[in-house]
């Protein structure tokens, strides 16, 4: 079912935005069982202000409706997730941010991970952000612009009574989200070389949500989870009984969706996020989810693989 959870405005009568948002950074998540709010609040983001010449670049349907829609999944905190039902995290500062240096609203539509590549294929979003690592399977699908920078991390039981070793999970229990690349590549490769070497197989046990996968793995259900980096971290962070294991491995940039046929969008979104990253609402937007060391400086469509 698809649960649309349109963003408050963020267009003020001067065509500027204060990112709003960004004093819920730091709260635990509704989405994470066991969570726990810090009470720290970040910073005020600067303003940001709309472009013309950027604007003009959007389809026209987007200019005139100034409306930008835009899938996610929420289910993936401290990046996007639901808080009193309105979509939040830093993937959502940062297209917040975006959307406002383009002169239109972002309007959020929550849907499963792995629709939301067809979404923006079918003309369901303009674009979509949802922790999307950039590959090329993805790329020759859709346009994807750079804007941060994540890696693989596993998380186990509390003491890791289980003795699991990332580098030789063969016969270990794993959680993982649907649609991932750690589903889709990371476990298929690992599950290839325990074929290999005659070991058991992994026990993979897929969600269609994160925080399921981490709630396995906090009630015991799974012996270790794996997913994204910040994912991970703020996870061992809200969760009681879990601790990550291991370093963090492949990291790779995440990138916006846009339509393969919307190239003057896209080129729109990364001019976009190279001025709020030369405004300070890029750096604003990452240090407030403590997400700073997958900081990016450049932008770039479909950066090579």
């Amino acid at each position: 079912m698809l649960l649309s959870t349109p963003r408050r405005s963020i267009l003020g009568a001067a065509g500027t935005v204060a990112l709003g948002a960004l004093a819920l950074a730091g709260c635990g998540s509704d989405s994470l069982s066991g969570g726990s709010s810090a009470s720290s609040a970040p910073a005020a983001a600067p303003e940001v202000a709309a472009d013309p010449a950027l604007t003009a670049m959007l389809p026209q349907s987007v200019q005139d409706s100034g409306v930008l829609r835009v899938g996610t999944n929420a289910e993936y905190a401290p990046n996007e997730f639901l808080r009193g039902g309105e979509v939040v995290g830093m993937d959502i500062d940062l297209m917040d941010a975006v959307a406002a240096k383009l002169g239109v609203e972002a309007e959020y539509q929550n849907a499963g991970f792995d629709t939301l590549i067809t979404g923006v294929q079918g003309n369901r979003y303009d674009a979509a952000i949802s922790s999307f690592t950039v590959n090329a399977e993805r790329l020759q699908q859709v346009n994807m612009v750079q804007y941060f920078n994540a890696g693989t991390q596993w998380a186990v039981r509390e003491g890791n009574p289980d003795g699991i070793d990332p580098e030789s999970p063969c016969g270990a229990t794993v959680a993982v989200q649907n649609g991932t690349v750690q589903a889709d590549v990371d476990l298929p490769a690992r599950q290839q070389a325990c074929a290999d070497a005659g070991r058991p197989a992994i026990d993979v046990v897929p969600f269609d949500s994160q925080q399921d996968a981490t709630a396995a793995l906090a009630q015991g259900r799974v012996q270790a989870v794996l997913a994204d980096s910040p994912v991970l971290g703020y996870a061992v962070q809200q969760t009681e009984g879990i601790e990550l294991v291991g370093d963090v491995y492949d990291a790779a940039p995440y990138g916006v969706v846009v339509p393969k046929e919307q190239t003057r969008t896209a080129e729109a979104i990364s001019q976009a996020f190279q001025a709020i990253a030369e405004e300070g609402a890029y750096d604003a937007a990452i240090e407030a989810w403590g997400a700073q060391d997958g900081a990016v400086d450049e932008f770039p469509v479909n950066p090579a693989q």
